[in-house]
């Protein structure tokens, strides 16, 4: 049994879309999240200027897995995006690590997803590499919620 009070590898994990596990990854880059400082000072305040709070800024979620047939929903979803349907194509997702038994344990959530790159794999026919695809996915929000 695993040690639940100590902090988790960052070996397993998966893709949910819609509260749906739909993939798995073998790499997954978590964005990051911060709050824009702006300066501000009035004539008569102290020779120093005051940091004040502006926009929340999230980055991009960055996720690749090795190609294989089921992994065209992906693909399909990123479609919906070129076809001018981003609104359709918004989705809640999350990227939930899991234990070395397979059960969840921390979970970062997304609001309003969507993927704004899709990068097909690198072939080559003189390697032995696996062909890795990636997709970019934006969205408008991040919360660890475990």
């Amino acid at each position: 049994m695993p040690d639940r009070h100590g902090p988790y590898r960052n070996v397993r994990y998966l893709l949910e879309i819609d509260g749906i596990a739909i993939a798995g990854f073998s790499q997954c880059t978590l964005p990051e999240n911060s709050t824009e400082a702006v300066e501000y000072r009035e004539g008569t305040d102290p020779p120093t200027v005051r940091k004040l709070w502006s926009l929340n800024s999230y980055g991009t979620l960055t996720l690749e897995r090795g190609t294989s047939e089921d992994s065209i929903a992906l693909f399909e979803w990123r479609r919906l995006v070129e076809q001018g349907n981003v609104d359709a194509a918004r989705r809640n997702i999350a990227v939930v690590v899991l234990d070395e038994e397979g059960e969840p344990g921390p979970r970062w959530e997304f609001r309003a997803a969507w993927p704004t790159q899709y990068d097909g794999p690198d072939l080559d026919a003189s390697g032995n590499e696996i062909a890795i695809e990636s997709l970019e996915i934006d969205h408008e929000g991040m919360e660890r919620t475990a």
